[in-house]
């Protein structure tokens, strides 16, 4: 069971804010076809408008996995059930850090927008991903995620 909820900004040393108390982490499912499932951001969102993958702050006591996994459920359903955790990628900034788990998925399921934070949400081709205006963040981390897959 994890504790506290961790939505909340913390801002950095130079001023930049990141989302999470206790760190945040995303979600990236890959399907049986190489596909992988993003979400096209809500505008009103931290770099709305951009193309990421499900994910959120995690809870106090929380595992990055467990909370990709209840993120991606919260906001795309997930179906924790079928997912097996592949590999994780930490981005570590001493006072923060972003958990990227990578999952596969036993068969492709249909995302569902469950929350309002999605504007979208796709099944995208691995060597098509690089086409859609990526979050920042997320484009920085795609080719070594990518090269992993």
């Amino acid at each position: 069971m994890s504790g506290a909820s961790g939505d909340a900004w913390v801002e950095g040393p130079d001023g930049s804010r990141y989302w999470g108390r206790f760190g945040a982490a995303g979600l990236l499912v890959v399907s049986p076809r190489f596909e992988v499932l993003l979400q096209h951001r809500a505008q009103w969102s931290h770099f709305g408008g951009t193309w990421g993958m499900p994910g959120g702050a995690r809870h106090e006591g929380e595992s990055a996995v467990d909370a990709a996994v209840r993120e991606a459920g919260e906001e795309a359903g997930v179906p924790a059930e079928a997912l097996s955790v592949r590999f994780s990628s930490v981005f570590d900034l001493g006072y923060w850090s972003y958990t990227t788990v990578v999952a596969d998925a036993a068969e492709r399921f249909a995302p569902v927008v469950s929350d309002p934070e999605s504007i979208e949400l796709r099944w995208v081709a691995v060597d098509q991903v690089d086409a859609l205006p990526l979050h920042p963040r997320f484009a920085e981390s795609w080719p070594g995620l990518r090269s992993r897959l």
